[in-house]
């Protein structure tokens, strides 16, 4: 048997109960190898429930860089029996199984093409600790320990992890290591290392580790939102829940008087109403929510759209339909974002690839719904949210001002300038409008969501409303031309044919076109990072003889929107749709569309080698 023999480069994935203490350990084991200068890429696979179902936490260790899923393990961690025959057959051949060796198991249960790592686990803790729960708690940092040993990764790090994990509380740090110690001890007395090893390096830099949710979060305090409303719902509450805590520490004054309002509301229609109206007030404001609840918003939406009162919605897409699978990621919402509501709408979206442009766009969103006055979807999923990414410093430019857009001062109106609430003096669709209190007598107009003439006056004369709706169109036109711009990237050769992705998929499909690249395979590239689509998107297309279209949900969300609002010919924009619920790996991507291209008509596959 031929074993695996990688430095650096290797799939760990740990096979958990949920509920057993293990998320701590296994984070604690990823955030040791980026201390040793080598970037990790990790992903918490978890279920619905709180305790007692299976949960895999997989670590891609990578100092290429590589940081979407790859596909495949290379040590699989198993400590759960539901999983165990799956776990197995998971990992490559010439790969490595761990496993608590306690009890014996028959040969049927193991592979031949595989090594196999035992460690008496439970009995070493049987021994060690009276509790049950210490027992538990404590075999996943033993294992840790045993992997630092097998895999040649330096203890002294970890312990220096678990000191900072509970410097409030000594007499765990002890407890941990001397836990961590019993089980590197082990290792080292009675197993030979592996093949797979972890080597100090100085590939990580910078960079900052951390969820995206927190990313939006913070994003959105620099952005200079003040009110968040929202109800709970997975996989979008830890994004509120981290704005409550920077709001505390940034948006508090030294009195103890809080600058920000944020309300759990008792549904996610309230939640919305509450954003729309704080909008309407002149507050910038914000939701998170998940597909469930844009469903739930869409008449609120609709107002705001129609009303046109800026807002924001953070959504993290999770698998539907219905509540579907709530801790699995999907790019799942798109159609739904971008026509929410009933009637002639449409909402503009932006499409963070990972926690950096989560900062980034989650500040500029609200910016955007300022100027645009409507609501404006930033569109992340689990992957991005709940998973700590590995990404460039959260950079600000402290000369920014925040862009409010047209909003008419009690200068303007005392200069004599004309207000309409929906008249458009520009061109560009965007009337001015007034934040409430501005004048005592002029500047005043009444919010409706019924049809209405530039005035805001009520009105159903259809000459009146198809003029409303067509200048709503020269606002859509405009957006497009204040929407951050996809990201082209050129094959080596010239390709004839180009591939369009956009979110997370992006660390996968980077390393995809690299692989293909090497295969022969030659793609042009267009990251997408906004809806409504820029003529730089239309004009990508052009280009191309095919352009492959790479998401992850099963009706090819992302095509339709490219189909209808470009009126583009669907055959050509093949789709490679991704939708089991867990992230897009480069491997897919290399064999999907390598598929594609083998199964096309001759002059494809010809244009293609």
């Amino acid at each position: 048997m031929q074993s695996v023999t990688r430095i650096n480069d290797f799939v760990v994935k740990f096979a958990n109960v949920n509920g057993s203490g293990s998320a701590s350990a296994n984070s604690l084991f990823a955030k040791s190898i980026l201390r040793m200068g080598v970037p990790v890429a990790a992903r918490n696979i978890f279920p619905s429930n709180i305790q007692g179902l299976p949960t895999w936490y997989e670590v891609r260790v990578t100092e290429a860089g590589n940081l979407g899923r790859r596909g495949g393990v290379d040590l699989m961690v198993a400590m759960n029996p539901q999983t165990w025959d799956r776990d197995v057959a998971e990992i490559e051949p010439g790969g490595f199984l761990f496993y608590d060796s306690t009890k014996p198991l028959p040969a049927t249960k193991f592979r031949s093409d595989i090594t196999v790592v035992g460690v008496p686990l439970t009995a070493m803790c049987n021994d060690k600790y009276a509790l049950p729960r210490e027992r538990q708690l404590f075999k996943n940092i033993v294992y840790v320990g045993a992997l630092a040993a097998l895999l040649g990764m330096d203890i002294a790090v970890i312990e220096q992890l678990l000191a900072e994990q509970f410097a409030s509380k000594p007499k765990l740090i002890s407890a941990n290591v001397e836990a961590l110690e019993m089980g590197r001890a082990y290792a080292a007395e009675n197993l030979t290392p592996l093949d797979l090893r972890v080597q100090r390096a100085d590939k990580v830099g910078d960079r900052v580790y951390i969820e995206g949710n927190m990313a939006a979060a913070l994003g959105a305090v620099y952005g200079g939102a003040t009110v968040c409303a929202w109800y709970p719902i997975t996989p979008s509450t830890s994004l509120a829940e981290a704005f409550t805590g920077f709001c505390e520490d940034y948006r508090t004054d030294p009195d103890g008087k809080a600058r920000y309002a944020i309300v759990q509301a008792e549904d996610e229609i309230a939640s919305i109403g509450v954003v729309v109206g704080a909008g309407w007030n002149g507050a910038r404001a914000f939701t998170c929510t998940s597909g469930p609840g844009i469903s739930l918003m869409n008449e609120f939406i609709g107002l705001s759209y129609f009303a046109e009162i800026p807002a924001v919605i953070f959504d993290v897409q999770r698998g539907g339909p219905s509540t579907g699978m709530p801790t699995r990621t999907q790019q799942s919402d798109i159609t739904l974002a971008a026509y929410a509501s009933h009637g002639d709408t449409k909402h503009p979206m932006l499409f963070p690839k990972d926690p950096g442009e989560c900062f980034e766009f989650g500040a500029l969103a609200f910016d955007l719904a300022d100027r645009l006055q409507t609501t404006l979807f930033v569109m992340l999923d689990l992957d991005i949210g709940m998973n700590e990414w590995l990404c460039e410093p959260l950079a600000w430019d402290d000369s920014r001002v925040l862009d409010r857009g047209k909003v008419m001062t009690h200068e303007d109106l005392e200069s004599g300038r004309e207000f309409g609430r929906y008249l458009d003096v520009d061109g560009d669709g965007i009337p001015y409008r007034t934040y409430p209190g501005t004048h005592p007598d002029k500047g005043s107009y009444f919010t409706r969501g019924t049809s209405r003439n530039p005035y805001a006056k009520y009105s159903e004369v259809g000459s009146v409303y198809v003029d409303n709706m067509q200048r709503l169109l020269r606002k859509w036109d405009t957006m497009k031309t204040l929407m951050p711009s996809p990201i082209r990237r050129d094959a080596s050769t010239s390709a004839a044919h180009g591939v369009i992705y956009f979110g997370s998929t992006t660390p996968a499909m980077d390393e995809a076109l690299l692989v293909l690249e090497q295969q022969g395979v030659h793609l042009d590239a267009l990251r997408l990072r906004a809806f409504p689509f820029s003529d730089e998107v239309m004009d990508f297309i052009a280009q191309h003889e095919r352009v492959f279209v790479v998401e992850q949900n099963r009706d090819g969300q992302l095509r339709s929107l490219l189909i209808n609002e470009g009126q583009i010919d669907p055959a050509r924009l093949p789709a490679v749709l991704h939708y089991d619920g867990t992230p897009i790996t480069a491997r897919f991507i290399v064999d999907a569309i390598s598929k594609l291209i083998d199964e096309a008509p001759h002059p494809m596959r010809q244009a293609a080698e």
